[in-house]
This record gives structure tokens, C-alpha cells and sequence, in this order.
């Protein structure tokens, strides 16, 4: 099944948030958030360090238990059933101790899928089919990166998040890795991305959420966040001044 054919015909999107509260040690860290994502594009969530971002991506994907408040994929509540259906990425790779092909093919006999061509083909999508038998602990960090989108890619996901997957990357790593999220994209995926970077989200997003202190502050389409924005703390983050 194609991945537009499986959006198409079971999306488990939209995304709906609704008064998302998350509390840890007597600290409010997500208050009342409210947002609403559509089955297509990218949309790049940003703001300062500290704003939310991370958590709110491991609460929409299960990761985290909301204190109150409620997250449904097309009206089913979080859980095993909405989970099976995405995957993430996270700032740091985290490879099996094996092979490179050993890392793919790990996830494709998990999901009982298990073909040395499908393998190979994710390998050549993220440029990666010549280190096939390579130590995968011996790659490159932007390679171990690209790995482990390919390894994301191999669970079929209809909606993957991606938790500042270019961090820590140079600009030539964090260019191929921004390739693979293009095309993925295309191919009908809906990915949530989260970012510190600007620039990235103005090469890469087609909306923007705009957090700060565990709230969205903003969420428009890319065209109108950059050239037209609302709130003062849009105006604000685009300006590049510091938001306390």
C-alpha cells in the first residue's frame, strides 16, 4: 500500500488538541494549549529553548501522559493504535550495536516485512547503500542521522515527527537530511518538525507554530507567519529578540 493510497483511504489525521496541560514537579510546562493540524505538509513548530517543543511532540505521540486537557487523531485518543501509525526522529541517534543494512532490516521483520529490496532501496533513498556492512556506530553523525530516518521511513508512517533532527549537524549533513524530509513530504507523509532554526522553517515549513511558555502563541501558514505575523511574540521571534 502506497503511502498516499493509506492517507487517502484511513488518515489519522487531523490532529486536535484541545486545553493540553502537562505538569511535572509542580510545574506547569504545557498550559491550556489549543492547535489543529491537517493532513498535509510540513508544519514546523519553533520557539526559544525551554517553550515547549520537545514535549509537546513526545505528548502527541504518546510518549508523555497529558495531566488534562485531550489529543485525538481524527478522533481517536492517543495510544498503541495512533502510535503504530507515526514514527520519530530524535536530536540523537540511537543505533543497534549492528550493521548498517542490520539497522533496517531489525525494523522491517519487526513490522514482518522483511525484503532485502526494500531494504536496499531505503538505504539508497537517504545515500547510504555503500556502507550497507559497514558498523553502523562507525558512521559519520550526519550519516547516523540519515540512518535513522530510513529506519523511521522503513515503519511506513503516516505522520512522522522529527525533534531537531539537524541539530547538532554541519551544514552539508543538515542539506541531505533536509532533502530526505522534502521528499518524504512529496511523497504524501505529514511530518511535524521541531526546530530552533529560522531558517530552516522558512527552506522547509508550509505553516508555522509559534510557542512560548508552554502555549501557541501563533500558528499560520508559512507565507503569512513571515510577512504578516499577529502576535507581539511573533513579531518579536522574527525580529530576533529575546522573549522572556
Amino acid at each position: 500500500m502506497t503511502t498516499a493510497t493509506r492517507t487517502t483511504a484511513t488518515s489519522i489525521l487531523p490532529l486536535q488538541i484541545r486545553n493540553l496541560r502537562f505538569v511535572r514537579d509542580s510545574r506547569t510546562l504545557i498550559d491550556d494549549l489549543e492547535l489543529d493540524l491537517g493532513s498535509e505538509g510540513l508544519t514546523m513548530i519553533l520557539g526559544a529553548n525551554g517553550s515547549g517543543k520537545s514535549l509537546l511532540l513526545r505528548l502527541i505521540h504518546g510518549l508523555l501522559t497529558p495531566t488534562s486537557g485531550s489529543i485525538t487523531w481524527a478522533g481517536v485518543p492517543v495510544g498503541d493504535s495512533t502510535r503504530s501509525r507515526q514514527a520519530m526522529v530524535f536530536q540523537r541517534p540511537v543505533l543497534l550495536r549492528r550493521s548498517t543494512a542490520a539497522n533496517i532490516d531489525f525494523v522491517l521483520k519487526l513490522k514482518k516485512r522483511f525484503d532485502p529490496a526494500r531494504r536496499d532501496q531505503l538505504l539508497e533513498q537517504v545515500n547510504l547503500l555503500e556502507k550497507s556492512r559497514q558498523p553502523a556506530r562507525l558512521l559519520s553523525g550526519g550519516e547516523q542521522q540519515r540512518l535513522i530516518l530510513a529506519r523511521a521511513l522503513a515503519l511506513e508512517p503516516e505522520v512522522l515527527l522529527l525533534d531537531e533532527p539537524t541539530a547538532s549537524l554541519d551544514p552539508a549533513s543538515t542539506l541531505a537530511i533536509e532533502n530526505i524530509v522534502n521528499a518524504t513530504r512529496d511523497s504524501g507523509t505529514k511530518i511535524i518538525f521541531v526546530s530552533h532554526d529560522i531558517h530552516q522553517a522558512q527552506r522547509l515549513a508550509d505553516d508555522i507554530v509559534l510557542m512560548h511558555a508552554g502555549k501557541v502563541v501563533e500558528h499560520a501558514p508559512i507565507s503569512d507567519f513571515f510577512s504578516a505575523p499577529v502576535s507581539e511574540h511573533a513579531q518579536g521571534y522574527i525580529r530576533g529578540d529575546l522573549l522572556t
